[in-house]
């Protein structure tokens, strides 16, 4: 930390999540796990009355098949 508080005198921008130049390849979070998975990954589920995009066919089966 820097005696003024900055964090950092510079900031890459953009985001580490960045689409990719299609919009099936981009990634999303998963409501339940959090983790960022790409859209063919995912599904859309209703969850407290709202869609809401999730790992398929689980996170668990997702996390075992990558890891």
């Amino acid at each position: 930390m820097l005696a003024d508080g900055l964090r950092y005198k510079s900031k890459v921008s953009g985001s580490p999540f960045t689409a990719a130049t299609s919009f099936g390849a981009a990634t999303m979070s998963c409501f339940l796990c959090g983790k960022h998975r790409p859209r063919s990954q995912m599904v859309s589920r209703k969850i407290l009355g709202k869609s809401q995009a999730v790992c398929s066919p689980s996170c668990k089966a997702l996390d075992e098949a990558t890891g």
